[in-house]
C-alpha cells in the first residue's frame, strides 16, 4: 500500500542532497537512514542510555551555557 506523507521543503532538500544518484527515491533513502538506526552497536545503545540518565539527573549542561560561561 503506498502513501503520501508532508515534510518541509528543507527536509526535502536535504533528501535531495542525500541521493547517490540522480534516480535514486527518496523511501531508499529513508530506509538507509532507518537501517542506520537499527545498526547501533550495543556499545553506541548503552552509551545513549547512560546519557539520558545524565540528563535526566541534571549532571549536564546546554552547549549554550558553556559559552555564556566562557564570555
Amino acid at each position: 500500500m503506498e502513501t503520501t506523507i508532508q515534510i518541509s521543503k528543507e527536509l526535502l532538500n536535504k533528501l535531495a542532497e542525500m541521493k547517490m544518484h540522480e534516480k535514486e527515491s527518496y523511501e531508499s533513502i529513508v530506509w538507509d537512514l532507518i537501517e542506520d538506526r537499527l545498526e547501533f552497536s550495543e556499545e553506541t545503545k548503552n552509551n545513549i542510555k547512560a546519557s539520558e540518565k545524565e540528563i535526566k539527573a541534571g549532571k549536564t549542561i546546554s552547549l549554550n551555557l558553556i559559552k555564556q560561561k566562557m564570555r
